[in-house]
C-alpha cells in the first residue's frame, strides 16, 4: 500500500515538473531577451528646412489672424500656457512641415501676425493648421486671409527661353544687412494675359524682370503659383531690411506693360517683422 502512495507521488511529482518546464519555456519564448528589445523611439527629425524653401513642388501656405480682445481677459499664467501649446504643435509637426511666423500689429489694421507654412504634403499642412487652431491662442484668433500656392521653377526667365536675363537672376545675389521685415502680396491675371501666346508673356515678362535686377542686392523674393488653388495667380513674397528699396522696386514693377493685365495686387499686402514662432506668440501674449 506504501509503496503504491510513493509511486503516485513521485509520478505527480515529474508530472508537474514537465508542466513546469513546458510553461517556462514558453515564456521564455514569448519574453524577448536583453538584446533584443527594441530601443526607444527616437526623437522626429526636423524637416529639411534648406530644401523646402528652395526645391520646386513645396506647398506654401500664407494665412493672417487678428487675435481677439477677449484673448487678454485670460490670466497672464494662462496666456503663458497658451504660447506653450503653440510650442508644443510646431514640435509635433517639425518632421513634416516648416512653420514661420511674422508679427504685423501695428503695421496692419486686419491682422496681429501672420503664418507661413511649407510642406511637401497639403495635407501635412492641414494637420499642423488644425492642431494649431485647437490651442488656446489659436483659438482666439481670427483668420482673416488665407491663401494657398505652389513653387515651380523659372516659367520665362529660364536659361533656355531668356539666357541673358536668366543669368542676371543668376549673378546678382542680397548682400545687405539681413532681413528684417516680410511683405505678402497676392496678384491675380485678367484672362486677356491668360489667352497671350507663350511668346507673348515671354516678352511681357522680361520687361517685368529688367527693371527688377538692380534691387536683388537688398529685396529677397519668392513666388507661388495658385491658380486653381486658391481665388489668385500668385503669391509674391519678399523679404528685405530696405523698405526704401522695396517700395522703389514696387514702383518700377507697376510701370511695366503687364501690370495692365492684373485685376488683384496686394488686397491685401501684409507687411509683417521677421521674428521666431515662439517671440510672436509671448510678444502678443504679453498684455493688450
Amino acid at each position: 500500500m506504501l509503496k503504491n502512495r510513493a509511486r503516485t507521488a513521485i509520478a505527480a511529482a515529474i508530472t508537474a515538473a514537465a508542466i513546469f518546464a513546458v510553461s517556462g519555456a514558453a515564456q521564455a519564448q514569448q519574453a524577448p531577451m536583453a538584446g533584443d528589445m527594441k530601443p526607444a523611439m527616437a526623437a522626429p527629425m526636423m524637416a529639411d528646412r534648406a530644401k523646402l524653401l528652395t526645391s520646386p513642388g513645396v506647398f506654401g501656405n500664407f494665412s493672417t489672424y487678428k487675435l481677439r480682445s477677449d484673448y487678454y481677459k485670460l490670466s497672464a499664467a494662462e496666456r503663458k500656457g497658451a504660447a506653450a501649446e503653440v510650442m508644443a504643435v510646431v514640435e509635433k509637426h517639425k518632421a513634416n512641415i516648416i512653420a514661420d511666423a511674422y508679427l504685423t500689429r501695428g503695421f496692419e489694421a486686419q491682422s496681429d501676425y501672420f503664418l507661413r507654412v511649407h510642406s511637401m504634403d497639403m495635407a501635412a499642412t492641414q494637420a499642423f493648421l488644425v492642431d494649431f487652431r485647437a490651442t488656446r491662442f489659436g483659438m482666439y484668433s481670427d483668420v482673416t486671409e488665407n491663401l494657398v500656392g505652389i513653387t515651380k521653377a523659372l516659367n520665362y526667365i529660364s536659361k533656355d527661353k531668356s539666357p541673358d536675363l536668366n543669368s542676371g537672376l543668376s549673378s546678382a545675389s542680397y548682400t545687405g544687412d539681413a532681413p528684417r521685415y516680410a511683405i505678402m502680396i497676392p496678384v491675380k491675371k485678367d484672362a486677356a494675359w491668360w489667352n497671350r501666346s507663350d511668346e507673348e508673356r515671354l516678352k511681357e515678362m522680361e520687361v517685368h524682370t529688367q527693371p527688377t535686377l538692380q534691387y536683388l542686392v537688398n529685396v529677397k523674393r519668392k513666388l507661388y503659383h495658385s491658380t486653381g488653388l486658391d481665388d489668385t495667380d500668385f503669391i509674391t513674397y519678399f523679404e528685405t531690411n530696405d523698405l526704401g528699396a522695396f517700395n522703389n522696386l514696387l514702383i518700377s514693377l507697376a510701370k511695366v506693360p503687364e501690370n495692365k493685365h492684373h485685376v488683384r495686387w496686394g488686397s491685401p499686402t501684409v507687411l509683417g517683422t521677421i521674428q521666431t514662432f515662439e517671440t510672436v506668440v509671448k510678444t502678443l501674449s504679453m498684455g493688450n
